[in-house]
């Protein structure tokens, strides 16, 4: 195993050169643009005078958008302090025409997909009348044409890698398609079998996909892994490709895990496929991941996102030519109970759906809310919702790492922890390593388990998935590895209960600052 650890760093220092050439063109073009202004700007005080005055009008502007709180503030501060690079990037960022085409396209795409799926008024009406609460966030939900399934069997998988088992046996039964999207995949060892599952299958005709984050298996592999895949017959793709050219696109990255077989069974949740996440190498103690299992109608929603993103991937291919998708009759599951509403989320629009539901899931909570997450960067949404609902009588729970994977994102993780336990919320850390889990339980009826984080970049900056479930089969089992977790966790309430000293209070306030951007 410590062999496997120190290959498993030797790559990631291989990579290096590649990040830190990419990196050195962007900031040499950023560079490169500032100098420029400067000195026309020396050279000509009205054209300095000019950008100052443009930078107080943006900035006030700014401040009267209806827009996340932290977001503006941020925003305003960099214009006002540094007016050409903060104009720049505001420009880039709020008015690039590239973004906008960019979003016209996923605007297009999504008329393509989500609006061929099928909507169950019956089905609603069912679940509005057991709990009207719970179901206000399936109904949020609906409006964005996610529907509302019943006779779907959903099982949890409190270990990562016997969800991937368990995924590539399905595989190994495809008759018609398997599509896999992913954040990140590592060609090593954990993708092995899945790889000798995928080239059996494209041999024996089934259609297999493969979807990636161009920047999120940055470490892992390169364009050959595409070319590898697709002289065996498997369709691949990659999301986003990284170009050293400045683009604030580069930082909406495709944070999805969905793998879908025959539009029958899906698979999604925390874990990539990559060694880490099954513990096959330990750079950071032990990794805790899970993944759910669905079968029956619900499936197709996972479908048609899949669908979504690997025609929004291939931007360039004309519309005549792309991936379509029609909606099949999936029979439901006997013996399956509840209510599940697969969803998605994007950085392109200004609705934050992910972050959303959890709000509405803690504002709903009557006796528990329990989270894990691997970071915690909270929106101040987010954060009075988790204080008030503490405050009124509700067990909030988060558990978070005991070992970091990015140690200035940890700290930002622990700032936050002082405001929430004086209000009565517990935190645990778990102590084996690195929590990566995404979920949320409510009052043993409402779940979610998916990619979303408690952080700024799944929130706001990342696409994203996950499953919202009422009252599914498998809400014991994930209660109980909540239970489970605790139990391996240490708990820091009472260690954090304190109020800092002023120098760390004013730390606390810089990595606030700067913690959207993380």
């Amino acid at each position: 195993m410590a062999k496997r650890t120190v290959e498993h760093k030797t790559a990631i220092r291989n990579s290096v050169g590649r990040i830190a050439i990419f990196g050195l063109f962007v900031l040499v073009q950023i560079a490169a643009f500032i100098v420029l202004v400067v000195l026309l700007g020396n050279k000509f005080p009205p054209l300095d005078i000019l950008m100052r005055a443009i930078a107080i009008i943006i900035a006030l502007g700014i401040n009267s958008r209806d827009h996340n709180g932290v977001f503006k503030l941020i925003w305003v501060i960099v214009i006002l302090v540094l007016p050409i690079p903060g104009l720049l990037f505001y420009v880039l960022n709020n008015y690039s025409s590239s973004k906008h085409k960019i979003k016209k396209r996923l605007d297009k795409v999504d008329l393509m997909v989500f609006s061929h799926l099928n909507h169950n008024d019956v089905i609603f009406a069912e679940f509005k009348q057991e709990d009207p609460a719970r179901a206000s966030n399936a109904r949020y939900l609906r409006s964005f044409n996610f529907p509302i399934y019943e006779g779907t069997s959903i099982k949890y998988f409190p270990v990562a890698y016997d969800s991937y088992k368990a995924q590539i046996e399905d595989i190994k039964k495809a008759k018609k398609f398997v599509y896999l999207e992913y954040h990140a995949i590592e060609n090593k060892d954990a993708f092995e079998p899945l790889h000798e599952a995928l080239k059996e299958r494209a041999a024996a005709g089934v259609d297999c996909r493969v979807l990636y984050d161009d920047v999120g298996s940055f470490l892992f592999i390169n364009r050959n892994f595409v070319k590898l895949l697709e002289s065996e017959g498997i369709n691949c793709n990659a999301f986003n490709p990284a170009y050293p050219f400045l683009s604030l696109f580069m930082n909406n990255r495709d944070h999805r895990k969905i793998t879908v077989i025959d539009g029958k069974v899906g698979y999604t949740g925390g874990y990539n496929i990559a060694d880490e996440y099954f513990n096959m190498v330990n750079p950071y103690g032990h990794w805790k991941d899970n993944g759910i299992r669905l079968e029956g109608p619900a499936v197709q929603s996972l479908t048609a996102m899949f669908v979504e993103m690997w025609n929004f991937a291939d931007i360039k291919r004309k519309d005549d030519d792309l991936m379509t998708f029609e909606p099949m009759v999936i029979e439901p599951v006997a013996g399956s109970s509840g209510y599940c509403v697969p969803y998605c989320d994007s950085p392109l629009d200004l609705e934050p759906i992910g972050e959303n539901v959890y709000l509405n899931m803690i504002n709903n909570a009557q006796e528990f809310c329990w989270f894990m997450s691997p970071y915690l960067v909270l929106s101040d949404e987010l954060a009075r919702a988790l204080q008030i609902a503490a405050k009124r009588g509700v067990d909030v729970r988060i558990m978070t790492p005991g070992i970091p994977d990015k140690k200035l994102t940890y700290n930002v993780t622990r700032s936050y922890y002082n405001m929430l336990v004086t209000s009565g919320v517990r935190i645990y850390e778990y102590t084996p390593g690195f929590n990566h889990s995404k979920t949320c339980l409510c009052d043993d009826k409402c779940a979610v388990v998916g990619t979303i984080n408690l952080d700024f970049r799944s929130l706001y900056h990342h696409f994203e998935n996950a499953v919202y479930m009422y009252r599914a089969d498998c809400i014991p089992d994930i209660k109980q590895d909540f239970i489970d977790t605790i139990a391996e966790c240490r708990d820091v309430t009472e260690k954090y209960s304190k109020r800092p000293n002023i120098f760390v209070r004013f730390f606390k306030s810089i990595l606030r600052l700067i913690a959207p951007l993380l």
